[in-house]
């Protein structure tokens, strides 16, 4: 009988547009710096709203290469994932005419799809919101690819001449984490040689601030944007609202060497669980999000003394920091307080489904560059979040293995490890 080898995946391309700069390298310039990008909302009048901040994106369709036809009828998104996706391919070094297009999969994660048209369509067929009866003659006819967010993945394979398995995964704000688990296990299953995979989000419309409004879950810290985002310190008061998108090229590492790609990570590990309690309530301690990190660090075959970093859901909330903090140190028992933790979400803001993705990039990029983000606006210890959380400046020192995790509305918990990517199997 033949011994099943499983196989191993690696990062060979990232693709990031983040607040801050256009990127992978802007991205990583502005975490490593603790630079923080966000900002009053620009891109609509936010005046009526208790909470008028955001992590915008200086993006320009037209200057990254789109088309006047897609910057025309792409919502944000989907010209986000795009302009990701061509990043990501270029860095990799893939010669897609030289692959199979039946052995390219596409896993892309977005939690509100294209919220941003959808909220503008409504806008115009319904007179501004007076008509309870929309008018269906003014609709634009992309409007059914704007309720379909499968259309932001179908961009992606066509960008990618991808004609394998091809899906969007929307699981909350653990999208961007669940859709590169799911392409991990593409390649791993043998469905698919390369995937593209990643997530985008671009919810700051009127009708996402709104609703974060309703159960005051962002930072009504206005008078000071910059400073409004404040993970772990004690006079955090929500989270502030992002957008963005990550991209990256998988494939298996034996191929990668074979054709001397340049590796980023390896996924070594990645679970999910659901805590089937509330759709916004956590409970204080953690066993959710404790059971996801056990189960991923249990594939990677890991413990918490392999981690040097551990990139966090972070987004600033009372109640979500509390739980993370407490899931670290049910996981990690004591070796919960010798490794650094940090949130970016302290620089960009929380881009809901696709901060995931980010984070990944971000964790990988630590990995590549031996640096770990800080998190920004830590000023004020609480008592509670007792961790190490890297305040203010970056940290330069070797890292090998990463834990990121994320927590997104409807109970959903998942954790993905990333590791240097060594010759023989962990």
């Amino acid at each position: 009988m033949t011994e099943h080898v499983e196989k191993r995946v690696v990062i060979t391309g990232i693709g990031v547009r983040a607040p801050g700069g256009i990127g992978r390298g802007a991205f990583w310039d502005l975490l490593t710096a603790g630079r923080t990008a966000t900002r009053t909302i620009s891109s609509f009048d936010a005046s009526p709203f208790r909470s008028r901040i955001a992590g915008e994106i200086d993006f320009d369709p037209l200057a990254e290469g789109l088309l006047p036809k897609q910057v025309a009828t792409f919502d944000r998104a989907t010209q986000l994932a795009v302009a990701c996706t061509r990043e990501a391919l270029a860095d990799s070094g893939l010669g897609l005419a030289e692959l199979n297009p039946e052995r390219v999969g596409v896993s892309i994660g977005t939690a509100v799809g294209c919220t941003t048209s959808l909220d503008r369509e409504y806008e115009r067929v319904s007179g501004g919101g007076s008509g309870w009866l929309v008018d269906h003659t003014v609709a634009v006819e992309q409007l059914f690819d704007y309720f379909v967010p499968t259309s932001i993945s179908r961009e992606v394979a066509w960008e990618a001449g991808a004609e394998g398995p091809v899906t969007v995964v929307s699981t909350g704000c653990t999208s961007g984490l669940d859709a590169v688990g799911y392409g991990t296990e593409l390649i791993r299953d043998g469905r698919a040689d390369i995937v593209v995979c990643g997530a985008t989000d671009a919810p700051i419309s009127p009708i996402s601030v709104a609703c974060f409004d309703a159960i005051k879950a962002t930072s009504a810290n206005n008078d000071d944007p910059a400073h409004a985002s404040r993970p772990f310190d004690r006079n955090r008061d929500g989270f502030v609202l992002g957008e963005g998108a990550a991209v990256f090229v998988l494939e298996e590492l034996s191929a990668a060497r074979r054709r001397g790609a340049h590796t980023y990570a390896e996924i070594r590990g990645f679970a999910t669980r659901s805590n089937a309690y509330h759709m916004t309530g956590l409970k204080p301690d953690g066993r959710e999000m404790s059971e996801a990190i056990t189960a991923a660090m249990g594939q990677a075959r890991c413990t918490g003394q392999d981690l040097h970093y551990i990139n966090a859901h972070g987004s600033g909330t009372r109640q979500n920091d509390r739980h993370e903090t407490a899931a670290f140190k049910r996981s990690l028992g004591r070796h919960a307080y010798e490794v650094p933790v940090s949130s970016i979400k302290s620089m960009i803001g929380h881009s809901l489904g696709a901060i995931g993705s980010i984070e990944l990039a971000a964790s990988a990029l630590a990995i590549e560059h031996g640096v770990i983000p800080p998190t920004a606006n830590y000023e004020e210890p609480d008592p509670e979040c007792d961790l190490d959380y890297v305040p203010n400046v970056a940290r330069e020192q070797r890292v090998d293995t990463v834990l990121s995790v994320g927590s997104g509305f409807g109970g959903f918990q998942s954790a993905a490890v990333l590791a240097r990517t060594t010759e023989s199997t962990p």
